[in-house]
């Protein structure tokens, strides 16, 4: 129902913008669209890999791998995945939902989805030219062991 009201909503005040400024309202659609076409290409290769990987692990091994059994290992397994993968964070959630309903662990998620919003393995030669090396190298260190105290947190609160 919620889901309703927010479209609804959406389309009441896109219908006023429309009417406010017919010009600026299709130029903010256009961009708007710009923005869908960008990401659809990133959006649609991580819910195929999610998608495949859930069909070929059953919930029984993403439990023995990332589930709340697998202790710190999975942990540590879940931060260097986070870490090294760069996703953007509204596909990041989902994919931990959908690993969550699988079996994967509370802590082993939370610490996955903690590096890879802070910790950027990949972007760090763009990081290095804009911060510097040294200050890359903390920041990113310093976020993937906070991680980790994200993931006790997690354990401690819900487990």
């Amino acid at each position: 129902m919620a889901n309703l009201i927010l479209y609804v909503l959406a389309f009441l005040l896109l219908g006023f913008s429309f009417w406010k400024d017919k010009k600026k309202t299709m130029l903010s659609l256009k961009k708007a669209w710009k923005s869908f076409e960008n990401i659809l290409p990133q959006l649609l290769m991580i819910m195929l890999l999610v998608g495949v990987l859930l069909a070929v692990l059953d919930a029984q091994v993403i439990s023995q791998v990332v589930g709340a059994d697998s202790g710190w290992f999975g942990v540590v397994l879940g931060a260097v995945v986070g870490a090294v993968v760069l996703i953007p964070g509204f596909i990041a959630f989902q994919t931990a939902g959908m690993l969550l309903e699988a079996g994967a662990g509370y802590m082993q998620i939370g610490a996955f989805v903690s590096t890879l919003m802070m910790v950027g393995v990949i972007t760090i030669p763009v990081e290095i030219k804009y911060f510097g090396k040294k200050i890359t190298v903390w920041r990113n260190v310093l976020a993937f062991f906070f991680s980790f105290l994200v993931a006790f947190i997690i354990g401690t609160v819900v487990g």
